[in-house]
Formats: C-alpha cells, sequence, structure tokens
C-alpha cells in the first residue's frame, strides 16, 4: 500500500510540474524565436536599403562585399532577387526552397513570424524583406541565418527548467515516502499486533500518537478491543479453574454417597449442584456483554419489587420501597431487576423475622410534579422520597409498610446514615449518576468481609449451613459490569448490610 501511496503522490506531483514547467519552456522558446527574427529581420532591412541603393546606382560592390562579411561572419546565407525575381548578388550557399518567400517579398510584405526554436530545431530559418522606397518594390532580399545559438539557449533554459521539475519531484517522493509512512504507521502497527494477538499474546496494545485522527481512533478502539477479549479469556479461565474447583466436591460426594446407597442424600447433594451449575451458566451468560440501552428503572423495578411483598410478608419482614415515577438510566434491559431479586434474595435468607429492607433510588426526581406517581413528592428540605407523614394505614399493609417503634414517620428501617447526613447516601452522587441501594437491618457481615462478598464462589464462614451457591453477588457484579456500571456491598448503620448499584443517568 506504501508504494501505491507514493507512486499515485507521485504521478500527481509530475502532473503539477508538467502543468507548470511546459507552459514556461514553450513561452522562453517563443521568446527567443522572436529575438531571433527581430535580429535577422534588421539585417535584412539594413541589405534591403543597400539593395534598393545598388540598384538605382548601379553599383553593386558595396552590396556584395556587405553580404559576403555578413555570410562570413554568422555562416548565413543571402540572396537578392530584383522585381522579376532575378538573383542579383548572393553569398553563402542558400539550401532549400525560396519561392514563397521571394513572392511574399515581393509583394511588399515582410516575414512576421518563424518556427519555433527548440533545442531540437530548426536549424536554420528564412527572412524575407521587401526593397524600394515607398510603394516600389525593386527586389527582395531573403537571409538565411542559422540558430545555433537560439537553440543553445533554449536547451539552457529547459535543462534548468527539467532540473527543476526533477529536484521538485524528488523532493516530493521524499515528503510522499514520509506521508506515506505517517498515514500507514497506525495500520503497520495494528497489522503487527493483531498478528501477535491472534498468536495469543494478550498484552499487546497499540500507542496512538502519530498518523491521522481517523486512524488513531481505530487504535483506540483496537486498544479496547483487545482489552474486552483478553478480560473475556481472563473471566473464562476464572470460571473454568472455579468450576471445576467447585464442582469437585459436590461430584466427589454424591459418588461416595451412590456407592454407599445414601440416595436421599445423594439426591439432596445433585440438587445442590444443580443450583451451582444454573448460578455457572447464569453468570456465563451475563459475561457476553448484552446491549446497553434506555431504560426506565423505575417501571422495571416496581414490576419486579411487587412479587417481593408477600414473600416478605410471610417471613414477617418489612419492605420499604422508594420509587420516583419514571427514572431512566443507561443498563441492559430486565438486569436491575435481576441485581434486586439477588440482593433481596439475600435478604430473604439472612434478615430475621421482624426487621426491614429498604429498596430506593438517589438522584433526580423523574415523577410528575404533584406526586402522582411514585413516592408523591417530597417536602421542602426532605430527601426524594421521603414525605414526613405516615406512608400507609397503621398496620403497613400498604406503601412503606408504617415505621418501626421509635422511628420517625418516613423511615425505612436501616440507619440512613450519620446525622449530618439524613439522606442515607453518604453524600449525594455525582452529577448524571443514579444510585439503587437495598439497606437492610439484619446481622450483616463480620468485618472485612463485605469488600469480599461480590467474588465468585465466596461465603461467609458464618453462613456455610445455609443453602446457596456463592454466585449471587458475583452474578450482580457482572450485570452492573454488563451495565456500565459499578456494585459495591458495604455494611450499613448501626447494623445490617448496603447493596449499592451505581449507573448512568441518561444522557
Amino acid at each position: 500500500m506504501r508504494s501505491r501511496l507514493v507512486a499515485t503522490f507521485a504521478v500527481l506531483m509530475m502532473l503539477v510540474i508538467a502543468a507548470l514547467a511546459v507552459p514556461l519552456a514553450r513561452a522562453y522558446s517563443s521568446h527567443r524565436t522572436g529575438r531571433l527574427l527581430l535580429d535577422r529581420r534588421a539585417d535584412a532591412t539594413r541589405f534591403a536599403e543597400l539593395a534598393d541603393q545598388a540598384a538605382r546606382e548601379g553599383d553593386r560592390a558595396t552590396l556584395n562585399g556587405e553580404i559576403a562579411r555578413y555570410a562570413g561572419l554568422y555562416g548565413a546565407a543571402v540572396r537578392i532577387r530584383d522585381r522579376d525575381g532575378a538573383v542579383v548578388a548572393e553569398a553563402g550557399a542558400m539550401r532549400g526552397p525560396d519561392r514563397a518567400a521571394t513572392l511574399l517579398a515581393l509583394s511588399g510584405r515582410t516575414t512576421e513570424d518563424l518556427p519555433a526554436v527548440t533545442p531540437f530545431g530548426p536549424r536554420t530559418v528564412l527572412v524575407a524583406e521587401p526593397a524600394g522606397r515607398d510603394a516600389q518594390v525593386s527586389g527582395a532580399v531573403l537571409v538565411r541565418a542559422p540558430t545555433g545559438r537560439a537553440r543553445r539557449d533554449v536547451a539552457v533554459v529547459w535543462g534548468v527548467l527539467a532540473l527543476g521539475a526533477l529536484v521538485t519531484l524528488g523532493c516530493a517522493v521524499l515528503a510522499a515516502r514520509g506521508l506515506a509512512r505517517w498515514i500507514l504507521r497506525p495500520v503497520t502497527e495494528l497489522d503487527l499486533l493483531t498478528r501477535a494477538l491472534a498468536e495469543g499474546r494478550r498484552d499487546v496494545r497499540a500507542v496512538p500518537g502519530t498518523g491521522p485522527g481517523e486512524l488513531r481512533r481505530l487504535e483506540e478502539r483496537f486498544n479496547a478491543m483487545a482489552d474486552a477479549v483478553s478480560g473475556s479469556f481472563e473471566r473464562q479461565q476464572m470460571f473454568v479453574n472455579a468450576a471445576s474447583h467447585e464442582l469437585r466436591t459436590p461430584l466427589s460426594t454424591v459418588m461416595i454417597q451412590v456407592e454407599n446407597r445414601r440416595h436421599e442424600e445423594a439426591l439432596d447433594e445433585l440438587d445442590r449442584l444443580v443450583t451451582l451449575v444454573d448460578g455457572l451458566l447464569e453468570l456465563a451468560r451475563v459475561e457476553h456483554a448484552p446491549v446497553v440501552e434506555d431504560v426506565d428503572v423505575a417501571a422495571e423495578l416496581r414490576a419486579r419489587l411487587a412479587g417481593w411483598r408477600e414473600p416478605f410478608e410471610a417471613m414477617g419482614l418489612v419492605l420499604a420501597v422508594e420509587l420516583p415515577g419514571t427514572l431512566r438510566a443507561r443498563a441492559v434491559p430486565g438486569a436491575v431487576a435481576r441485581i434486586a431479586d439477588i440482593a433481596l434474595e439475600n435478604a430473604a435468607k439472612f434478615v430475621p423475622p421482624g426487621r426491614t429492607v429498604s429498596v430506593g433510588w438517589t438522584g433526580a426526581e423523574r415523577g410528575p410534579p404533584d406526586g402522582s406517581a411514585g413516592v408523591r413528592g417530597s417536602p421542602p428540605g426532605k430527601p426524594v422520597g421521603w414525605t414526613g407523614a405516615e406512608r400507609g394505614p397503621p398496620d403497613g399493609s400498604a406503601g412503606v409498610r408504617g415505621s418501626p417503634p421509635g422511628k420517625p414517620a418516613g423511615w425505612t428501617g436501616a440507619e440512613r446514615g450519620p446525622p449530618d447526613d439524613p439522606t442515607g447516601i453518604r453524600g449525594s452522587p455525582p452529577a448524571g449518576e443514579v444510585v439503587l441501594r437495598i439497606a437492610d437491618d439484619g446481622p450483616g457481615l463480620p468485618a472485612g468481609d463485605a469488600a469480599k462478598a461480590s467474588g465468585r464462589f465466596w461465603r461467609s464462614g458464618a453462613h456455610t449451613n445455609v443453602p446457596g451457591s456463592g454466585l449471587g453477588l458475583a452474578i450482580a457484579a457482572e450485570l452492573a459490569r454488563a451495565c456500565g456500571g459499578t456494585l459495591t456491598v458495604r455494611a450499613n448503620e448501626p447494623r445490617g448490610l448496603v447493596v449499592e448499584l451505581r449507573l448512568a443517568d441518561q444522557p
């Protein structure tokens, strides 16, 4: 490709140089031909005066001497004809026909133009001049002059132009090679990097710095692709390693129980194995990077949370929900609801009866101004979703299901944060970001374990007897990553756990 670019650029430069040099060369040739014509016509005019004087006086000695000296000095040929066309004087070798020039001069006209002089010819030119006074023509003077000096002058100028054109073309070719290198450097680098990537080197990356902007962006996209490929491979490796490690124990247990004819225990272990495999398959599906769209997460969550109220009531748990009427964010469709399912399922396992699980969003209120959907507005000075009054009937059968004893109306059951942060979000989220928090006031996790909770197959030592695969929060974390967000697990205050999902707001 580099050779083709250089050749194309060189051809274009040749055409440009030719378009400039050829007219200059022709212009100088025409100029030099005009000078030659003026010089030789001046000589012919002087001979015409001498010829007319000789014709009137009848003495041609002076005329013959002049034309002889001229012919010897310049290597030219001079021929004098009378008005009948007869030759009356001649010096030098007059070669070639002169009839047309003679007729021109005898008609009273002089030579007005000559063939253009070039380094390749013509070797001689013929100039005709009428002899006589006033309107009376007494004869014709023919001068055949050599063009050697004129041709040398034209050759010198043409040579200079050709040399300048070659130098310009050489500089243009060098510039074209540099330009082609500059343009194709990213392409060459990407060719080498893709080959290295195909050979299994996942650490290769382009260094955008030179080249056109479009190719620099291509290098950046290649780096993003290489990061995605490398990350996918690493996740696959982690998946295979974790799956082989986690499946080995239950499979060995099942084999031992079948050999000992403990079929019921083997079936229980198989159920656990099926749950584990289902979790692994779901995790693998999540890692395929589904498409992120503009989603109404409030509507998505509202439909999903409605299905959790009855199970929570049956377990004696309070589900407090604060959702705006409409809240749009960039997310994978269904991902936010699935993350909420995982967090609520964990809360159902570990939060004792009588405690509260709260679900709420922080961000810009998107519902109607009158609060006809969602939280129905907030009084001045209160956080979004807080109404400052009783949220439902005294028995808590609707709304936020009342407030626990000793807590103010509108409290969702989990400590919202220190007194100087009544919103419970430890500072408002940055602009362009919305945050989902699912908080409980259950036993929580031991210090230092919250940061590990989203790891694959991680389970707290205090929960080894609780059914589960250890993949729930890992799946939630991958879903958050697929949405372009983050998932954080931290301790609640004064007790419990908070699962926090941060997503980009609608652009």
